[in-house]
């Protein structure tokens, strides 16, 4: 075994009931760094679960706002006084443009 013991020697550890999860795989199997499972809750890993996809789904979104106007091209029309669409740049530098 390794320093740290051999994790089949662990039957009682609540990580357990997570090892059967969409995602876990060898070599890691279940893995968890931070500790969040530890009380092995799966109530709780649900949550997490729906949460972290619920995040991705933002952050993809947020990726593909970033990159369209690069690509597609802009609205016409004003956006606010003395503020057309097609003038405010893409990305951060928007909010040092736009009221």
């Amino acid at each position: 075994g390794s320093a740290w013991g051999d994790w089949a020697n662990y039957t009682a550890s609540p990580l357990r009931a997570f090892e059967q999860e969409l995602g876990a795989q060898p070599p890691l199997g279940f893995w968890d760094p931070v500790g969040f499972t530890k009380d092995g809750s799966a109530e709780n890993f649900k949550r997490r679960r729906a949460v972290e996809i619920k995040h991705g789904r933002v952050a993809m979104l947020a990726t593909m706002g970033y990159i369209t106007p690069e690509i597609a091209g802009k609205w016409g029309g004003i956006c606010a006084t003395d503020l057309n669409f097609s003038d405010i740049p893409n990305g951060l530098a928007a909010l040092k443009v736009v009221p």
